[in-house]
């Protein structure tokens, strides 16, 4: 292979870890790559670790022993998350997404790669240290964030559907009341999707009385699987205060939509002051 320079072996390392985030590369690895020694590669991780650190664009950890290595985990400052949603929350405050009934048109941001990859981030970076397995979510609006999510935590995502298909093969089944529209809904999720003993991070789109993401952690007892977390991007300020749901986590607050006077009511959740 040809000779690398310095910078161009950091910026693939870079490059390579930080397309699979929280996946562990060793340094064996680097080092055949780039037929270099490991004492240079532990040098060029401490450069990277410190520009990273500098510029709030994630961090490297270093995993000790014999089968360690290094990965890239996403997260930047407390700062930096409250100014990425506010400013989404100032997008979804124009009166034009008022939908008649009361809701809010939130289709096209939160189906934006570029929005809704650092809204998952974000998630990604409080359940590091929870290492789940899978994330789970409900079709089909919580798949956009929740395939974000699970990519930044380098792990699977798994979608409860509201009608079981064959080429799921065998399902379970779950009736629940939804909060919301007070009616009695069906969800199924195939028994090879999950597996006993995993660990799983709850994600929705939206969350108004828990019902749903409720339902779901009922579906992972079924399964004998461990909810580490449950979060959404929007929730009333009910959904957001209460505490059946385990480490809930909601990254904005709709506090209400007045049709009349056409005005949204929405701002960052609290919690995001202290985040990574």
């Amino acid at each position: 292979m040809n000779k690398t320079t310095r910078s161009e072996r950091i910026a693939m390392i870079l490059l390579m870890l930080s397309q699979q985030p929280n996946k562990l590369h060793t340094l064996t690895e680097f080092a055949d790559r780039f037929g270099c020694a490991k004492s240079t590669l532990s040098e060029d991780m401490a450069a990277l670790k410190k520009v990273l650190a500098a510029n709030g664009l994630g961090r490297i950890e270093t995993v000790p022993g014999a089968a360690g290595g290094v990965k890239f985990l996403m997260g930047g400052p407390a700062g930096a998350n409250v100014a990425c949603v506010q400013a989404v929350c100032e997008k979804l405050s124009d009166p034009a997404r008022i939908l008649p009934g009361g809701y809010l048109y939130t289709v096209d941001l939160f189906s934006d790669p570029s929005c809704i990859r650092k809204l998952g981030e974000i998630f990604a970076a409080q359940y590091y240290g929870a290492e789940p397995d899978v994330v789970v979510t409900v079709e089909s609006k919580g798949v956009p964030i929740g395939l974000m999510t699970a990519q930044a935590l380098g792990c699977s995502l798994v979608v409860a559907r509201r009608d079981n298909r064959v080429t799921e093969g065998s399902v379970v089944t779950l009736n629940y009341l939804s909060t919301s529209s007070k009616r009695l809904q069906t969800m199924s999720l195939s028994r090879r999707a999950v597996h006993e003993g995993q660990k799983a991070l709850i994600v929705d789109d939206f969350v108004k009385g828990g019902g749903t993401v409720g339902a779901i952690c009922n579906m992972m007892k079924e399964f004998a699987v461990t909810v580490v977390g449950v979060c959404s991007l929007v929730a009333t300020p009910q959904a957001a205060a209460q505490r059946r749901l385990r480490d809930f986590r909601t990254l904005m607050v709709l506090e209400g939509i007045d049709e009349e006077n056409e005005k949204i009511s929405i701002h960052p959740a609290d919690w995001l002051e202290n985040s990574k």
